[in-house]
């Protein structure tokens, strides 16, 4: 077993298909496809199997995929330690961060990794799910992933480690012309029973934030949009589709926007931090995790709400 062989059966799975993956490797289809076939001769195992015009992996393929990404992160680590002595001028990252984080603090950090590493691409995934950034993180699709802490259950866990980044206040944001008493600017939990919603849907972690507070306060969620489309939370609530707990970042911009911005009663706030595998991480990896550490250093109050 060679990388190139690794890197064929990867580039199939990740590309869809051999086709695909031939145009991205910059080899032949015949050429890739026999190297494939090599590799599972002398494994004694079909590792792909045909599903009508699809290409899937077979059991046997299941179980050599996150070791084969494995080893070439390694491989990559290897390549690029010349390129970190010389100050990372080269190569790429794989970064994998839930939606609502992709504003705040995740633009930042790519964006100061950028001006201290110009010569390092970024390849930043969306997961549909918390389950599915440990997912990505754990089987090497994705190196580092920002995400609410603790990771919501379903998703594998086993072999990863995750170190807290900053703790964010969770506000109440109504519509523009909400009618509230006087100068208020806070919001019991309890009040919110009756209130139309927008949220993401079942399974995310902010859904799951939203259930979270409600429950505490024995409130049962009036859902009034649910969609997975977190960049449309904010503009459903401007144009008076309901109300929606927010980060405090996106809350202020909806403030400047409009908006009715309530602290809550008692504070409701989520935990941000990084995810990623036990063990060495790549020079552009672990340039990315000190940079955050350095720009999100919990302070004794965050300290002490976890």
């Amino acid at each position: 077993m060679d990388v190139r062989q690794l890197r064929a059966i990867v580039a199939v799975v990740d590309h869809g298909g051999v086709t695909r993956a031939a145009e991205e490797l910059h080899v032949a289809q015949p050429s890739l496809s026999q190297t494939i076939r090599s590799l599972e001769r002398e494994l004694g195992v079909d590792l792909f199997e045909r599903i009508g015009r699809r290409v899937v992996l077979t059991a046997a393929g299941e179980s050599l995929i996150g070791p084969a990404r494995q080893v070439l992160r390694d491989m990559e680590t290897v390549r690029t330690s010349v390129a970190h002595v010389e100050g990372l001028t080269a190569g790429h990252l794989d970064l994998v961060a839930e939606p609502t984080l992709a504003s705040d603090p995740v633009a930042g950090l790519v964006g100061a990794f950028r001006v201290a590493h110009p010569g390092v691409t970024i390849r930043l995934a969306e997961p549909e799910n918390a389950a599915e950034l440990a997912a990505r993180v754990a089987d090497g699709r994705s190196e580092v992933g920002v995400a609410e802490l603790p990771l919501a259950a379903g998703g594998p866990t086993d072999g990863l480690t995750s170190e807290v980044l900053l703790v964010q206040d969770v506000l109440v944001v109504r519509p523009p012309g909400t009618l509230t008493s006087g100068s208020r600017r806070s919001l019991p939990v309890a009040e919110l029973a009756g209130a139309p919603l927008i949220t993401t849907p079942i399974g995310t972690s902010s859904r799951a934030l939203v259930e979270r507070a409600l429950a505490a306060a024995s409130v049962t969620p009036v859902v009034a949009v649910e969609t997975e489309q977190r960049e449309a939370l904010l503009p459903l609530v401007l144009a008076g589709a309901g109300s929606a707990l927010l980060p405090r970042p996106l809350a202020e911009q909806a403030r400047q926007r409009g908006a009715v911005v309530l602290e809550l009663v008692p504070p409701l706030c989520r935990t941000v931090g990084l995810v990623h595998r036990a063990g060495t991480l790549s020079p552009a990896a672990r340039a990315f995790v000190d940079l955050a550490r350095a720009a999100h250093i919990p302070d004794d109050q965050a300290a002490a709400r976890l």
